[in-house]
């Protein structure tokens, strides 16, 4: 790695605060994706910003209809928590499915949403639920959250807090992982909720994306089979040695109708 100092606030003021003063500081929660950057020299921070003793960042708790969860959850605790099986069951089993054990007890939801991965799971999910996601200057909508791959619309120094889901009627999730990196090449997360129903997409394309054609047809009739001869457009989907567009593209129905199985 490239020499960087190093910085452990305690609270969410002070990683403001060492944020803005260094502009090419960069936070760090589990380090899932910034650690092997580090290690391969693809990025030089002056700084990093070690999140995890800051304890405004966890947490679980229902506020009225949603779920709020802070940005330094791990995917284990998710996975686990009484509070989210209870209210979103399928949350809880996808990050039941996230990487490996030591990414599950490492990596976190903050972590995964604000790097925006085109193979991470939450992206889905927020789509689909219709989240609010909550950084220490607004709150923005999942569907203004995710702008492109590995970017999204905050702003430098603006810190991703937590994470507001609706509780659904119902949900459900499917994915096609790859066998040896456990990411995922196509998953798809549907929900039936107070916002109507939501289809997100993850791993197909350079960003997550919402399947508007799958959700008008599951608002009229949510069953596999409504989704059954959609067929998402293999333009602008990802295409490399694990799979080309076009099979990307198939496994968007295919997985689409696995989650509904999934949400009953």
């Amino acid at each position: 790695m490239y020499d960087f100092a190093y910085h452990k606030p305690s609270s969410l003021a002070d990683a403001v605060k060492l944020l803005a003063e260094d502009p090419d500081a960069k936070p760090i929660s589990g380090g899932m994706t910034l650690l092997p950057a580090l290690k391969h020299r693809l990025n030089m921070p002056t700084a990093l910003i070690d999140l995890s003793g800051i304890a405004e960042l966890r947490g679980i708790k229902r506020e009225g209809d949603a779920i709020v969860i802070g940005a330094m959850v791990k995917h284990f605790e998710v996975a686990t928590d009484p509070q989210i099986m209870a209210a979103i069951p399928a949350l809880a089993r996808m990050a039941a499915t996230i990487g490996d054990t030591q990414v599950r007890n490492r990596g976190t939801i903050g972590g995964s949403l604000a790097n925006n991965d085109p193979a991470a799971d939450y992206p889905a999910a927020a789509l689909a639920l219709g989240a609010t996601l909550i950084t220490d200057r607004r709150q923005i909508p999942a569907d203004d959250f995710f702008v492109g791959m590995f970017t999204t619309a905050m702003e430098p120094g603006e810190l991703l807090i937590g994470v507001s889901f609706p509780i659904p009627e119902k949900a459900g999730y499917a994915k096609l992982r790859n066998p040896a990196s456990r990411y995922s090449m196509t998953g798809v997360f549907v929900a039936k909720g107070p916002k109507g129903v939501g289809v997100g997409v993850n791993g197909a394309a350079s960003c997550a994306f919402r399947q508007k054609e799958m959700e008008a047809a599951l608002a009229a009739n949510w069953s596999p089979e409504a989704v059954a001869n959609i067929r998402q457009p293999a333009n602008d989907l990802n295409s490399d040695i694990h799979g080309s567009a076009e099979y990307r593209a198939n496994l968007v129905t295919v997985m689409a109708k696995r989650a509904v199985a999934d949400a009953g």
